[in-house]
């Protein structure tokens, strides 16, 4: 027959039969192809091999939510206490961004507290830390901290992020993505909150998002009380064999839907389907403590196992870094002193001054301190001004301190002036905070990217420089 002279209905009736069976042929190939499809493949990392030597294997980040002033933990300052109730010099606070005290009469807030020195090291520490004391000797001190954000919410957002700017990746995102995480049963980066009795400032889950990434590699927080996962176990009449028959058809089906989309969000779909079945074994025997000595729980302060205190989530925080777990964060909401100086310094120390002490110690006697970093601070620190009963924000100085994986024990970093106001010697920025974690975890923080919008995006944006002084 002449094709030139076949009607378009001939044509069709003619041929309906071939197409339907080309659809049909391509239905089953990819019936096929979905059934022999493997299960989601463990993220291995974007990395192909580290950039620097491997330090540190995981980050413990113990977050002072709030910002914990630093007159009463590690920045002694004897000559602001001689000031105390006198007014504040106008040389150091003229033409300065205040907070709350622009206007008002500054007077010094000498430190309530006595400090000693500890350790080998010296390393001077406030009375209200006697346990944190104790490990002197593990830890680097860094006395010069600054920041650019005077706010909670965005001072939060710049020490998780580097940047205000909303959707951009947390760092235990950048590490999830960079590196991938050890564990397969288990998220690679979770998060665990706790809260004290004055200066609870609230904290928003974009501090552990993965932003620009996808997400798969935000931070999963996890309950602190009761079950740590909300439904996680299957409801009554439906057996583990069942559950696995379902997941793994939603998975064929999402694998019919990641053939036809280039979207980076089914992939997610399928990998979180297949963590979400494999933490209704894992997560029940995390949060079980039975397999803990009585000695154990002492050494922590635990009252109660599982009792939403950042002593128990501490004691968590060391099973899920045995269980290869990438990031760990603990934010501890008791840190906002505006007033209650006094009473909300003393009740916050006994609250974390215990557990992170042990935490310290315990992931020495097992090892794990040597590839684990360990940081403890807040995202700001406070005035050396009074404001009212308490200390109002401040950005020019504030302290922290870092232990564990490749980071110089017994050590102090960087000082500030006499009267604690501004970071004057061997000054820290939080991008360079960020460059020097993620040096100690193999990583050039100028060469982990992802695009977005044609652009480049990294954790340290267009700053940072690692901190050599005290690397060990």
């Amino acid at each position: 027959m002449n094709l030139q002279s076949l009607q378009r209905r001939a044509f069709l009736e003619q041929s309906s039969y071939g197409l339907g069976s080309i659809a049909l042929a391509m239905l089953q190939q990819q019936a096929n192809a979905a059934s022999t499809l493997p299960k989601p493949d463990h993220w291995h990392g974007a990395l192909k091999a580290p950039h620097l030597p491997v330090k540190a294997k995981r980050v413990i980040f113990l977050c002072m939510a709030g910002g914990p002033s630093q007159f009463e933990t590690f920045d002694w300052k004897p000559k602001l206490k001689e000031l105390h109730e006198q007014p504040f010099p106008e040389s150091f606070t003229k033409g300065q961004q205040l907070a709350q005290l622009q206007g008002q009469v500054l007077k010094a807030r000498g430190s309530f507290t006595n400090f000693k020195k500890h350790g080998q090291s010296g390393i001077e520490i406030s009375d209200l830390f006697p346990h944190i004391a104790k490990q002197a000797d593990n830890l680097c001190v860094i006395r010069s901290m600054q920041t650019e954000q005077i706010n909670h919410d965005t001072a939060h957002a710049f020490m998780n992020t580097g940047s205000i700017i909303k959707g951009r990746p947390s760092m235990g995102s950048w590490l999830l993505y960079g590196l991938g995480s050890e564990t397969q049963n288990l998220p690679g980066f979770i998060v665990l909150t706790s809260s004290g009795k004055y200066g609870p400032q609230p904290i928003s889950a974009r501090q552990w998002s993965s932003g620009v990434l996808p997400s798969r590699f935000q931070g999963i927080q996890l309950q602190t009380k009761g079950d740590a996962v909300h439904y996680i176990g299957n409801p009554d009449g439906v057996c583990q064999s069942t559950q696995r028959q379902v997941v793994e058809e939603i998975q064929r089906l999402n694998g019919f839907l990641a053939e036809e989309q280039n979207d980076p969000e089914i992939a997610t779909r399928i990998a979180q389907y297949e963590m979400a079945f494999k933490m209704q074994t894992s997560v029940p025997e995390l949060s079980d403590f039975k397999d803990e000595s009585q000695a154990t729980l002492e050494q922590y302060g635990i009252k109660e196992p599982g009792d939403g205190s950042f002593a128990s989530n501490c004691l968590l925080a060391r099973r899920l870094a045995e269980r290869g777990v990438r990031m760990i964060q603990l934010y501890h909401r008791a840190w906002d002193h505006h007033t209650n100086l006094e009473a909300g310094m003393k009740e916050g120390a006994e609250a974390v001054d215990r557990p992170t002490a042990a935490l310290l110690e315990d992931l020495k006697q097992r090892g794990l301190l040597e590839d684990t970093l360990v940081l403890w601070g807040g995202e700001f620190g406070r005035t050396p001004m009074g404001q009212g009963t308490g200390r109002d924000h401040h950005i020019l100085s504030f302290s922290l301190f870092m232990a564990g994986a490749g980071i110089k024990p017994g050590t102090t970093w960087g000082s500030t002036d006499e009267l604690g106001y501004r970071a004057v010697e061997n000054i820290v920025d939080v991008h360079d905070l960020h460059a020097t974690m993620l040096a100690l975890l193999g990583i050039d923080h100028h060469r982990l990217t992802t695009k977005f919008q044609g652009l480049d995006v990294r954790l340290t944006g267009v700053a940072g420089k690692v901190v050599k002084g005290i690397l060990a």
